[in-house]
């Protein structure tokens, strides 16, 4: 199947300082390209892998599962692990959620942890009816565009099937429970004004986790796709800050850029 454009995976070698982006619930690398090119441009190796059953047509998402879309990305965190000496994880809404596992699962292999509108609970009642759900309704109207910016479009799918939603809810449970195990540095960024992940998801990572270097910022002038909107330039230097602070050597690369 296709590609659809701007969804293919992102990977630019750099200096030996290396960040992992993830993307959202039926969102793409498109979402999160201008952060990688930003943070790659300083001199950073920077990588954007593709989920499973993302960036084609909203059926191929029916099929895949949560471990499957957390399988790809510790792939690409062993690799990246390989390439680099120190290793940042980055992600946006559930992108967050999974980098937070990868965090609490990779320990000391992970320097720091970025998330963006972090997405790692259920904001609706009736999620409780997926598993039943699932086998009845296919799928739903999307949850992608949600952006202040009316020049800005997001590249992802216009439904979502409740199969890969309900998926999605079992893997909220395992964020959750990994989110005492997470000690790293935290970066995290918030939209007040986000339409699609409720403000407790946020106030849920950070009563959970366990790090003590831990810095909140808001992305007043944005909605849920922050990288995308208004405070983009915002998440760039914040996350670029964060690394240099946690990791020296990578102010050394800047001339790769």
């Amino acid at each position: 199947m296709p590609l659809l454009p701007g969804a293919e995976p992102y990977h630019r070698r750099g200096g030996p300082v290396g960040v992992l982006l993830c993307h959202g619930f039926t969102g793409a690398p498109q979402a999160l390209r201008p952060w990688a090119e930003h943070l790659a441009d300083a001199g950073l190796t920077v990588s954007v892998p593709l989920l499973p059953g993302h960036g084609t047509r909203w059926q191929d998402l029916r099929v895949t599962r949560w471990e499957d879309w957390y399988a790809e990305l510790s792939r690409e965190l062993l690799l990246l692990t390989e390439e680099c000496e120190r290793v940042f994880v980055a992600g946006l809404s559930m992108g967050g959620g999974l980098a937070l596992r990868l965090a609490a699962e990779h320990g000391d292999r992970i320097a720091g942890v970025v998330v963006v509108n972090p997405s790692v609970r259920s904001d609706n009642p009736a999620s409780v009816l997926l598993p039943v759900l699932r086998h009845l309704i296919p799928s739903r109207p999307g949850v992608v565009g949600d952006i202040a910016r009316p020049d800005a479009v997001e590249i992802g799918y216009d439904r979502y099937p409740l199969n890969a939603a309900w998926s999605l809810a079992r893997l909220w449970r395992e964020i959750q429970r990994a989110l005492p195990r997470v000690d790293q540095p935290l970066l995290l960024l918030r939209s007040p004004r986000d339409h699609v992940v409720s403000p407790a998801n946020s106030a849920l990572v950070l009563a959970r986790i366990s790090s003590i270097d831990v810095t909140e910022r808001l992305c007043e002038r944005s909605f849920h796709v922050a990288t995308l909107d208004h405070d983009a330039e915002l998440i760039f230097e914040e996350t670029l800050e964060f690394v240099r602070r946690l990791a020296p050597d990578a102010k050394a690369d800047d001339h790769q850029g």
